[in-house]
C-alpha cells in the first residue's frame, strides 16, 4: 500500500505538470514556482488516479489516504 501512495503521488507530480526540468533542478540556487513539493491539490490526485484507470470511488479513497500522509493538501468544501 505504501508503494501505491508514493507511485500515485509521483503520478500526480507527473501529470499536473509539476516536474521541473532538469536545468532547474541541477541548480539548487534557482527557486521553484508552482507546487512541485507536497502537498499537492486535491484535484490533480483524484485526476491522476482516475487517469490511471481507478473508479472515481477508489481514487477518492487513495487521496484521502495521501491527506492523511501529508502528501495531499485537503479538498475545499
Amino acid at each position: 500500500m505504501h508503494r501505491f501512495g508514493i507511485a500515485l503521488a509521483a503520478a500526480v507530480f507527473a501529470v499536473g505538470g509539476l516536474g521541473a526540468t532538469a536545468a532547474a533542478a541541477a541548480s539548487p540556487g534557482t527557486p521553484r514556482v508552482g507546487g512541485d513539493k507536497p502537498p499537492f491539490p486535491y484535484a490533480d490526485c483524484v485526476n491522476a488516479a482516475k487517469k490511471n484507470g481507478e473508479s472515481a470511488a477508489h481514487a477518492k479513497w487513495h487521496c484521502d489516504e495521501l491527506v492523511k500522509k501529508g502528501w495531499v493538501k485537503r479538498p475545499k468544501s
